[in-house]
């Protein structure tokens, strides 16, 4: 099958230098929809261009929090309405046996939780909306997690664009490493966390004979 990856990054990085948080908005809603667009380009040129003084970076994050949750939406309500094998059927969108097989399989496991961690894994965070809708996940519960799932991720691909300055163009070419880099950061940032919540429960003393 071709790689598709450097047109999809082209055609999301024009849209988005043209018409800025209105893009992402909208990209972001067709990535979380399930349609083939490459939302790490779409986050990480957004920041890119506030790193630019081309566009605010409240907007962009804003609106790429909204368009995920907004996707997420679609993708839940086809998931409650029209079920699994409604959602195959369109073989143009990147929904695959495989990919759905992945994400049924961490909604069994986790449930609820499923939906706020695969918020920043790859390939699961797209298509986990589908299994919670088939499942009549609750709404409001769903739009929460969403909510909460996507913000991290989001903000660290904004400032990740931020931060690259003049080497956009060297970064354009690696940007399907980005989840990876995301979940990284993710992981360094909990572990620390429980690091630190525990060297205070930590007694000060040293073991009672």
């Amino acid at each position: 099958m071709p790689d598709i990856t450097g047109p999809l990054v082209t055609f999301a990085t024009d849209v988005v230098g043209s018409y800025g948080a209105i893009a992402v908005l909208l990209l972001m809603v067709l990535e979380s929809a399930c349609i083939p667009v490459p939302s790490e380009a779409i986050m990480v040129f957004g920041g890119f261009l506030a790193g630019q003084g081309r566009a605010s970076m409240t907007a962009i994050i804003v609106a790429g929090i909204a368009g995920n949750v907004v996707g997420s939406w679609i993708a839940w309500w086809v998931g409650k309405t029209k079920g699994r094998e409604w959602a195959l059927r369109w073989h143009w969108l990147h929904i695959t046996p495989a990919r759905l097989d992945t994400a049924d399989r961490w909604f069994e496991r986790y449930g609820s939780w499923a939906v706020l961690i695969s918020r920043c894994l790859p390939v699961i965070r797209t298509f986990i909306s589908l299994p919670a809708g088939i499942a009549r996940m609750p709404f409001w519960r769903f739009t929460l997690l969403t909510l909460i799932g996507c913000i991290p991720w989001v903000t660290l691909l904004a400032f990740a664009g931020l931060a690259v300055g003049d080497n956009w163009k060297m970064l354009e070419k690696k940007l399907h490493w980005f989840d990876y880099v995301v979940i990284m950061a993710l992981v360094i940032g909990a572990a620390w966390l429980v690091w630190r919540r525990r060297s205070r429960r930590a007694p000060s003393g040293g073991p009672v004979a």
